[in-house]
């Protein structure tokens, strides 16, 4: 949408009607008190002189006289309402990547897929959702790493989890570690906005910080750890001797994830089963609600500038055009031609 910061400058559209109107009542006129006021008097019936311009001169000058106002008013291009981002939660998502999130006990349409592709499916949806936080991807096995800083780039987040990998980050699952990178990454953002989610299908078997350590880091610093355990409690196991019932999740220590969510202010979440992870990030959507203030603004592109080089180009075409009849009246040829007509009697 075109729009003028100053519709009231095109008022001065009507400047040069007002110079000829003010000369033809016998008043003087002092033209440089307007700030292109030797445009003015060069007007049709305002010049100095009192001689006309020819045409093609006042047209000239109309122009861009015209062009000079419209640049004045400043004509602008305001875009189409974009939502700002707002200040929300720093949310962290620790993501275990241990090769035993590769056990396929999760069940989508009759057939069953990995923990990791569950879990991709699940958060991708999650993330989408989670407009005017920003987000963080931290992904552990034996070590840590952050696989995407803190951005409201959503769709980047999304895009990097999808590409993570069983085993990129180590075959152990180093729980402290996870959970000390992640309180590293929070503890200069304001408080009461620090948010980690964490989900592991085990227990800590590597890192250098025990677990335990890590969370009275993170409730000393205030940051809140939601802990999610996957893995289904029973599946059928076939072998050469037959079908046997398993648990998948023995592995699964439930009662540290516990504890860390108590201490810190967050909860425990169990996730045996596809719809139990759905309901789970539903619920931690609850639980930490976003804080949208709908604010929004219209991109403004100023356009001051065409119509201002637009006058200043036809002003230079005027000067070039007045340089070449001047050298075209003074040659030699016409001087001559001048010299044998002789002078005029009257």
């Amino acid at each position: 949408m075109l729009n003028l910061a100053y519709p009231w400058v095109l008022l001065l559209v009507l400047a040069p009607l007002l110079v000829r109107l003010v000369r033809r009542s016998g008043q003087s006129v002092d033209a440089p008190v307007l700030p292109v006021g030797h445009w003015l008097s060069d007007l049709p019936g305002v010049s100095r002189s009192g001689s006309r311009l020819p045409w093609w001169q006042a047209l000239i000058l109309l122009l861009a006289w015209l062009l000079l106002v419209v640049a004045a008013a400043r004509p602008q291009h305001v875009g189409e309402p974009v939502q700002m981002p707002v200040s929300g939660r720093d949310l962290l998502l620790a993501v275990d990547i241990s090769p035993s999130m590769d056990e396929q006990d999760m069940i989508i349409q009759g057939r069953g897929i990995n923990r990791l592709q569950a879990v991709k499916r699940v958060v991708d949806d999650f993330i989408q959702r989670r407009e005017g936080d920003r987000l963080g991807l931290l992904l552990f096995g034996t070590e840590p790493y952050i696989q995407a800083p803190l951005t409201f780039d959503l769709a980047t987040v999304r895009t990097l989890l999808n590409e993570s990998g069983i085993g990129m980050a180590g075959r152990a699952t180093a729980i402290g570690d996870a959970i000390g990178l992640a309180v590293k990454r929070l503890r200069d953002r304001p408080q009461e906005q620090r948010v980690v989610i964490l989900l592991t299908d085990g227990a800590n078997t590597a890192g250098e910080i025990t677990p335990d350590k890590a969370t009275e880091i993170a409730k000393a610093t205030g940051v809140r750890i939601y802990t999610i355990g996957i893995g289904a409690e029973s599946m059928i196991q076939r072998g050469l001797l037959g079908s046997r019932q398993v648990n998948p999740s023995r592995d699964l220590d439930e009662d540290l994830l516990e504890g860390m969510a108590e201490q810190t202010g967050g909860e425990y979440f169990r996730a045996r089963s596809l719809p139990e992870l759905e309901m789970i990030y539903q619920s931690i959507d609850q639980l930490e609600p976003i804080e949208l203030e709908g604010k929004r603004y219209r991109p403004v592109t100023d356009l001051f500038v065409w119509p201002a080089a637009a006058a200043v180009l036809l002003w230079l075409l005027l000067q070039a055009l007045k340089l070449a009849r001047a050298a075209r009246v003074n040659s030699p040829d016409n001087q001559r031609q001048r010299e044998q007509r002789g002078p005029r009697h009257v």
